[in-house]
Order: C-alpha cells, then structure tokens, then sequence
C-alpha cells in the first residue's frame, strides 16, 4: 500500500458501509493508507491518479492543442474539427478519467494563457458535470465537444480586445459579447446545426431572460448551455487575469448558488455546488484569514460552508460568518 503514498486518489473510497473514507483528489499519507489498511481496503492502480508530472503534462498537452486548434481556426475560419476529435478530446477525457477535478484547476491556475487553459478548465467541468447528472455516453461527448467549442467564436474578436490588460469599454464589451453568433456559425459551417452549435451561441443565456444574444428564458436554453453556462462562470471568476483578481472561492460558489433561484438552471447548480465541495473533502485550502486548513466534512443543506480542520481545531464555517474559504491552496 505504501507505495501510492504522496499520489492522488482518482476516485472516492467508501467503507463496506457506504460512508465517505477520502475524496478523490485526496494526496495520500502513510496515515490515510494505514486507515485504509484497517478497513481492509486496497487500492488498486484504478484508484489512484497518474503521478504528478503526468498528469501536469497531460494538461499543458491540452492546452496547447486547443491554442494550435483556435490559431488555425483564426487564420482560416474554419474549425480543425478532425483534430479537436482525433487529439483533443481523447486528451480530455483521460484527464477527466485518471486525475481529480481539484488537481486539474491548481495546475490551470498556474498557467499564463487565460484563453486556452479556460477552455480546457471549461471542458472538464461541463463534462463532470454531465456525468453527475447521469448523462449517457453519446450526450457526454456531445456536452465535451460543445465545451470545448464554447468560446471558438473568439478567434473572430479583435486580440486588441482579447488581450486588453484592462476592462472592457461598453462598446468593446458588445463587440465582445458577439462572440456567441460567431462562434454558432463557424460551427454551422463546420459540423451543421446542432447542440454543438446551439451551446455556442446560448451559453451566456440566463434562465430569467437576463442573459445575451437573444434574452432566452429556462425552457428556451438547451440543457447543455445552463451545463456551460455554470462552468464558464465558475472557472472564470475563480481565475486571475491580467485587469483583475480571482474573486474568493467562497464568493463564486455564493453567487452561483444565490444564481440557482434566477440566472442558472438549479439542478445544474445544486449538483455541481454538492459535487464540488465532496471533491475537496481532505484538500487543503485557505481560509479568509490566511491560514491553511483541511477540508473534513461538507454539510448536505449548505455545501458552501463545511467543516474544517485548522492546526489540529474543527471550525464549522457554517456557523461563522467572517471565515470562509478564500482558495483552493
């Protein structure tokens, strides 16, 4: 057992009762494999993630695809799409299979190129997302496709606007917001009408009608573009960039959960808020005053706020209001 110590879990590990031991994404220690040991439990190379510079590479991989596949897309205006099936999404789906959520997005955030690594971040979480939900195959790959797709229509907005180090002005920001048409028909183009294409163009639609191009409400959106609507939002205000800060992880998961009750679908959210939280079960992170703490236990009616594990001390956020976690550490 001993020899996974220091890799990552790639799966949750249950008792022969049912109950949660670790959270995939847990980093093992010679004291978790030692409890494992006592419930009788052996891991398996299945269990557990690559090691650590594997799966990194695997996402800079990524990431570098879906930069070669925008720049070509950009230069011809046609998408590469025997590459985005044939490299790319194999790519991503290994990700998705063999390394944790939480694994994933440290090492995004550690990139520079906010375009590229979003898409790939886009990607995996609309896919998990999809899974949670019980989507079959055939919808998954559809759902990883029109995610990884989502913001193709960028390549057609001028990279003064794309790479302002600052933020938009009103008439850039609805030069911008057109990358939604765009990106519906250079995929109209490429693969014809769709949900690939559909997902592209509703993904920034809002269940109250609040949302663009078109100001589409809950029943008019397909179920694919509230999946990408939410994974969008998340990663990009968990994500720093050149004209603003990351906004704290605790303030996304708020907005988005507060969003439930208008902007987005709430049973994408509810799912995604519980799943998330589950997955940074023995994750450490850093709470809003700066220390480090261990995420222990997530309480089913407020995911938001789960128990904590601080220099030895249980603190249950959900009963303290001025601590909360700020970030993934």
């Amino acid at each position: 057992m001993l020899q996974w110590r220091g890799r990552r879990l790639s799966k949750n590990i249950y008792s022969e009762y049912g109950s949660l031991l670790l959270a995939a994404d847990t980093r093992l220690t010679e004291e978790m494999l030692e409890s494992l040991a006592d419930h009788r439990i052996l891991l398996t190379e299945d269990d557990v993630g690559p090691e650590e510079d594997a799966y990194r590479q695997w996402v800079r991989d990524a990431a570098a695809d879906m930069k070669s596949i925008c720049e070509r897309t950009r230069a011809t205006e046609e998408i590469p799409i025997d590459d985005v099936y044939i490299r790319y999404i194999p790519k991503l789906r290994r990700i998705l299979d063999r390394a944790g959520l939480i694994s994933v997005l440290a090492e995004l955030k550690e990139m520079d190129d906010y375009t590229y690594h979003h898409n790939v971040a886009v990607g995996v979480i609309s896919t998990l997302i999809g899974k949670w939900l019980g989507y079959d195959e055939a919808t998954l790959t559809a759902l990883s496709l029109a995610s990884t797709l989502h913001d193709i229509g960028k390549v057609k907005v001028p990279l003064s606007i794309l790479n302002k180090p600052m933020a938009l002005t009103p008439d850039e920001y609805e030069l911008m917001k057109q990358h939604t048409v765009y990106g519906y028909e250079l995929i109209l183009k490429t693969l014809g009408p769709g949900r690939v294409a559909d997902v592209a163009l509703q993904h920034h639609e809002r269940e109250d009608g609040s949302g663009y191009p078109f100001g589409l409400m809950g029943p008019d959106i397909d179920e694919l573009s509230k999946i990408v609507a939410v994974a969008d939002v998340f990663h990009a205000m968990t994500s720093r960039r050149i004209y603003k800060d990351a906004v704290p992880f605790h303030q996304v998961l708020e907005q988005i959960r507060d969003g439930s009750f208008g902007r987005f679908s709430p049973e994408v959210t509810t799912v995604f808020l519980r799943k998330m939280m589950d997955s940074l079960i023995g994750v450490e992170v850093t709470l809003s005053d700066g220390d480090l703490a261990i995420v222990v236990m997530v309480h089913p009616d407020d995911p938001v706020n789960p128990v904590v594990c601080r220099k030895g001390t249980f603190i249950d956020l959900s009963c303290r209001s001025d601590l909360h976690i700020a970030k993934l550490a």
